[in-house]
C-alpha cells in the first residue's frame, strides 16, 4: 500500500518516471481486462488508453487507504462498459455479418488442432457483459469476490451467481462446439 501511495504522489507531482512506472505496472493488466471484455484488440487498445487518461485525470481522487489495483480495474471495467454500450448502438446487421464470418473461419480452421485461446475468447464474447466481466476478473485477474463486488459495485452474492452462470454458459457453449464432453455423474 505504501508503494501505491508513493507512486501516486510521484505522478501527482509530475514526475515523468513515476508516470512511466504507473503505466508499466498496470498496462498489461488493463489491456488484458479490456481485450477479454471487448473481444477486439483495436477496441481494447483504444479503451486502455482511455483508462490511463482517466486514471491520471482523477488520480487525486484515489483513496490512499485502499489498494491502487482495484481502483484502476474499476476504471477499466467502467470504460469497457461504456464501449460496449456504444457498440450496442451500432447497426446490428454488421455484427451479424461479422459473427457469421468468424464462425465460418473457425469451422474451417478446426481440423485436428483446436486453438483453445481463440475458442475461449469466442465463447466469452457470447456471454452477457456482466457475466464476462466477473469471469475475467475472477479467473484471469485472480481477484476475490469482495474485490470484484467492489469494482462492479454489486454484492458478493451477485458476483458468485454471475460467475456460476458464466461458467455454466461457457461449458455449454464449448460442449455445443464439440470441444468438451458432457460430464458423467
Amino acid at each position: 500500500m505504501n508503494e501505491d501511495l508513493a507512486l501516486v504522489r510521484r505522478c501527482l507531482d509530475g514526475d515523468e518516471a513515476g508516470v512511466r512506472e504507473f503505466i508499466e505496472r498496470f498496462q498489461g493488466l488493463v489491456f488484458s481486462v479490456c481485450w477479454r471484455m471487448l473481444g477486439h484488440r483495436e477496441d481494447a487498445e483504444d479503451v486502455a488508453q482511455e483508462v490511463f487518461a482517466r486514471a491520471f485525470r482523477h488520480l487525486d481522487n484515489w483513496d490512499g487507504q485502499r489498494p491502487l489495483k482495484p481502483w484502476v480495474l474499476t476504471i477499466a471495467t467502467n470504460r469497457c462498459r461504456t464501449a460496449l454500450e456504444k457498440r450496442a448502438k451500432l447497426p446490428v446487421a454488421s455484427e451479424i455479418v461479422e459473427q457469421a464470418a468468424e464462425r465460418r473461419e473457425h469451422s474451417q480452421q478446426r481440423h485436428d488442432e483446436i486453438d483453445w485461446a481463440e475458442e475461449l475468447q469466442l465463447a466469452l464474447s457470447e456471454l452477457r457483459d456482466d457475466y464476462r466481466q466477473v469471469f475475467v476478473l475472477f479467473h484471469q485477474q485472480e481477484l476475490s469476490y469482495e474485490e470484484i463486488g467492489e469494482i462492479l459495485q454489486c454484492p458478493q452474492g451477485t458476483v458468485k451467481t454471475w460467475l456460476f452462470r458464466a461458467r455454466a454458459q461457457l461449458a455449454a457453449r464449448l460442449r455445443e462446439r464439440g470441444l468438451i464432453e458432457e460430464a458423467q455423474t
